[in-house]
């Protein structure tokens, strides 16, 4: 089967849940739920990427098959549905519920008066989820007869996956725990400089980016059999660098850098942490 007609299915199904969402919510000018629509279509696309085959035939073809057993799919395609699933929901039920506490995301104030450019967020939500979501939906369009076995690599990257996992959910309770304190008044500080974020202005950021560089890493094995070919692998790896990109340089750490510079323009303390502190990696430059 060619390459593109086995992640056409996963793609419609991704840009079909945030059109979905979108006439929902775009009318009623809600941005609360974004991130947590943003989270179920992850799920469904890579649900629907893994069962799609059985799923054709038997609602499609009109076969009487059953739905197969998790334990029926290859163990990388479960580790990577798997890590998929879990940041997944951990990420949106967080963005989530700080969404609803807030009465609504300020990244949306202007722009979700706006149906047009409202709806292309959504849309721009959906090719994330696409294009992030590559090395878990090129593995699982394979039969499991052509996986390798897990070996050295599959273990490292599960390693890398789990570490930048931890990052990134410690870097985000860390920060929510000083929300909390500022609003108990147990401290006055007007930004968050301890824990993970005294060596990155961004360390939340730098976590996400190593979990899809794990998932990436994890897929590569099975993307250099011959059931696909020679550049499968460095198509996966559009997942970490259009994540990267995105966080680096558009939605992630520019706003909240220009947002931080016109709150504390006269801040000397805030001053000073940009000059000491890496913005983005932890060996990296302050700039």
């Amino acid at each position: 089967m060619p390459l593109f007609s086995r992640l056409l299915p996963t793609f419609i199904s991704a840009y079909a849940a945030q059109a979905f969402f979108a006439l929902l919510w775009v009318p009623q000018q809600e941005d609360r739920f974004y991130d947590l629509c943003g989270s179920i279509g992850w799920l469904s696309t890579a649900a629907l990427s893994l069962y799609y085959p059985s799923l054709k035939a038997k609602f499609w073809d009109g076969l009487p098959v059953s739905l197969p057993a998790i334990t029926s799919f290859a163990p990388r395609q479960i580790l990577l549905t798997a890590a998929l699933g879990i940041w997944s929901a951990r990420l949106g039920v967080y963005l989530a519920s700080r969404a609803i506490k807030a009465g609504g995301d300020s990244r949306f104030d202007v722009i979700k008066t706006q149906p047009g450019r409202f709806t292309y967020f959504w849309m721009a939500q959906a090719t994330w989820v696409s294009l992030v979501g590559l090395p878990v939906y090129l593995v699982n369009a394979l039969p499991k007869s052509v996986h390798p076995p897990l070996g050295t690599r599959d273990y490292f990257a599960l390693g890398l996956f789990a570490s930048s996992f931890l990052l990134e959910a410690v870097a985000d309770y860390q920060k929510a725990s000083w929300r909390r304190a500022k609003d108990r008044k147990q401290h006055d500080e007007a930004f968050i400089s301890s824990g993970l974020w005294s060596i990155s202005r961004h360390p939340n950021y730098v976590g996400e980016v190593g979990i899809w560089t794990g998932i990436w890493a994890l897929s590569t094995t099975s993307l250099q059999t011959a059931a696909y070919p020679t550049g499968a692998v460095a198509l996966a790896a559009l997942s970490p660098l259009f994540a990267w990109f995105l966080l680096r340089k558009v939605s992630g750490v520019p706003p909240l850098e220009r947002q931080g510079n016109q709150r504390f323009a006269n801040n000397v303390k805030y001053q000073q942490y940009k000059n000491t502190v890496p913005i983005f990696w932890p060996w990296g430059p302050t700039n």
